[in-house]
């Protein structure tokens, strides 16, 4: 969602800046990590973080900046840079910054079992997304289908905004929302097959097992699973492993993840083939998000 947010702003003719904390870094350093400007990539893996330097290279154009005080990161990248918008991945609960707008994701499996943490996934109780400005609502995991949500269902209304929701039972309580609040359902979906040859499916993120899933749905020939811990950090002996998994189970190449990919890099060459499988954000009304967008925008300016 953040690289939709930042390529559509770029594509209108904004300069944005994803500013991070660059969780998991090896090297946190003081003040500001540019890991993208202008010019190119300008941080490595250990300065910059996984998922920083996985936008890094998504996005060109966009700048990206790492920083504990994403207050600071902004400023260095309005006044040095030239950016005229900041996105936020992940900065809901984040209030050293004021926001002029907050989009909110709400998977299947928050609503599922709305439990705060430590107990569950929640930072806080749903009834914060009232505090929202527009809302994402994912309907199932990457490479499942949802059979809770049925669009033709009489029971799904309309928000003033056009988007459809269920207002009450197992979405949302009434009043859990404003009014006329925007709302669109996205779906996660893994890159479909380019080939029929068999495949080690690797990754280590939060839930390997939907990403596995979502390979097998989008017609992956996936001969075995290779699960690690969410950020691991990779070394030679892991790339050898991986290699020699793979082989055992009569794969010829291996598919992984844009995060882990990053990750692996500095390992090259491979002993084989290893192949990021993008995540792509489905969304049913792309194209009024984006006006949404630019309109918060063309607010706050004004």
């Amino acid at each position: 969602m953040a690289a939709l947010v930042a390529a559509a702003l770029r594509d209108a003719g904004e300069r944005p800046a994803i500013l991070s904390r660059g969780y998991a870094r090896r090297r946190v350093e003081d003040g500001v990590v540019v890991v993208r400007d202008a010019d190119g990539i300008r941080a490595d893996l250990d300065r910059a973080g996984d998922e920083p330097l996985m936008l890094a290279r998504q996005l060109e154009g966009v700048a990206v900046l790492v920083s504990p005080s994403r207050h600071l990161a902004g400023r260095l990248a309005e006044c040095r840079l030239g950016c005229t918008v900041h996105v936020l991945d992940d900065g809901f609960q984040h209030f050293d910054l004021r926001r002029d707008a907050d989009l909110v994701i709400v998977a299947r499996e928050d609503l599922d079992r709305p439990v705060t943490l430590p107990s569950g996934r929640l930072r806080e109780p749903l009834d914060a997304a009232a505090a929202a400005d527009a809302v994402v609502l994912l309907e199932g995991s990457a490479g499942s289908e949802d059979p809770a949500y049925d669009k033709t269902d009489p029971a799904h209304e309309k928000t003033d905004a056009g988007r459809v929701f269920r207002p009450g039972g197992d979405v949302f309580r009434p009043g859990m929302l404003r009014p006329g609040i925007p709302v669109w359902h996205a779906r996660r979906q893994q890159g479909a097959a380019t080939s029929a040859e068999p495949v080690l499916a690797m990754a280590g993120i939060a839930s390997p097992a939907s990403f596995f899933a979502s390979l097998r749905a989008n017609g992956w020939q996936v001969a075995a699973d290779l699960p690690f811990g969410d950020h691991h950090r990779y070394s030679a002996a892991d790339v050898a492993r991986i290699a020699a998994h793979a082989r055992s189970a009569g794969a010829r190449r291996v598919v992984t993840t844009e995060k882990d990919l990053v990750r692996l890099l500095p390992f090259r060459p491979f002993p084989l083939p290893i192949d990021a499988v993008p995540l792509i954000l489905a969304l049913d009304d792309r194209p009024a998000l984006v006006d949404w967008l630019l309109s918060a925008v063309g607010r706050a300016r004004a």
